[in-house]
């Protein structure tokens, strides 16, 4: 098919059962499925300034599928590229994300990124030819709610504190600065001293001090999510770990643990960077670890290719 005889417009409403349709089995050989199905109206009815989900037309199909959303006024997040199985090798991912990414350039956008699975060997493909390069990687940390659990060290709530540690640490450097998005599910944006004064002030920011700043997490939120038999499953997702050594893993994770006992959490999900070390640490402090990490991907937004002119 003629790649010409393809559209690029904004999803509507009535393209929901197409987009079902292809995207239903995306992960068919893989544990889970694709989040998709479940969220697509919430993203079209959620479409507006900050955020705009695309489609590819064939004639009374839909081929592609991509969500642009703004994170912040220089950050963007891309998310949800899919395209049909019975148009891939027409160059559609690569027509539908520089459509997406003009419109988050146009909105003041400089840079934006997306996630990818690790196994995910085509996405990451599909990616680079998009005009993502690497940026960074992560695994989760997922400690087991536990209202008994009792750090060793201090833990305290100092957000001053906590941005000196993060700035100077060697977490900040690996992770490029970034943490999970307070607003946008799965999405990573930069931290900033408002966001710990935030969570300070919100009773959701820990601290390991002994003699000095040793680690810090914050909980980025508390949500609710149906899990593959169907039950409600609540989570608490913090935005990062970052720590100085083992005994500052140990009290982070437990005070961690015991916070989310405290908001009735059934599950936790914790980011953290990609290394050996970072690893290991939490593996030693007998906290779970995903399988396999999550590549991050950026785009600079201020290439000629996504001029919107």
């Amino acid at each position: 098919m003629d790649v010409t005889t393809f559209e690029v417009r904004r999803a509507r409403p009535a393209d929901e059962a197409a987009v079902v349709a292809f995207t239903e089995e995306t992960w068919s050989d893989r544990e889970g499925s694709d989040y998709i199905p479940r969220i697509f109206q919430q993203w079209i009815e959620g479409d507006g300034d900050d955020q705009r989900t695309f489609v590819v037309e064939a004639g009374d199909d839909v081929a592609a599928i991509v969500q642009a959303v703004v994170l912040s006024e220089h950050e963007a997040w891309a998310q949800g590229m899919r395209v049909n199985p019975d148009y891939r090798g027409e160059g559609l991912s690569t027509r539908i994300n520089d459509a997406a990414l003009r419109w988050a350039r146009e909105q003041g956008a400089t840079v934006a990124r997306n996630m990818v699975f690790s196994w995910n060997v085509a996405g990451l493909g599909g990616s680079r030819a998009a005009g993502f390069d690497p940026c960074t990687e992560f695994r989760w940390a997922m400690p087991t709610p536990d209202p008994a659990a009792t750090p060793t060290l201090a833990v305290g709530d100092e957000a001053d504190a906590a941005w000196a540690f993060w700035s100077a640490s060697d977490a900040r450097d690996d992770l490029r600065g970034l943490t999970l998005d307070g607003e946008e599910s799965w999405a990573v944006s930069e931290l900033t001293r408002e966001k710990l004064h935030d969570a300070a002030d919100e009773d959701r920011l820990f601290v390991v001090t002994d003699d000095g700043t040793r680690g810090f997490s914050y909980r980025n939120r508390v949500y609710d999510r149906p899990n593959d038999e169907g039950d409600e499953v609540t989570w608490a997702e913090y935005a990062v770990g970052a720590w100085t050594d083992l005994d500052a893993c140990r009290s982070l994770f437990s005070a961690l643990a015991r916070d989310a006992a405290s908001v009735d959490a059934d599950r936790t999900r914790v980011l953290i960077p990609e290394s050996a070390r970072w690893v290991s640490d939490v593996a030693a402090s007998r906290v779970a670890v995903s399988d396999e990490p999550d590549f991050v991907m950026a785009a600079d937004l201020t290439r000629d290719r996504f001029d919107g002119d």
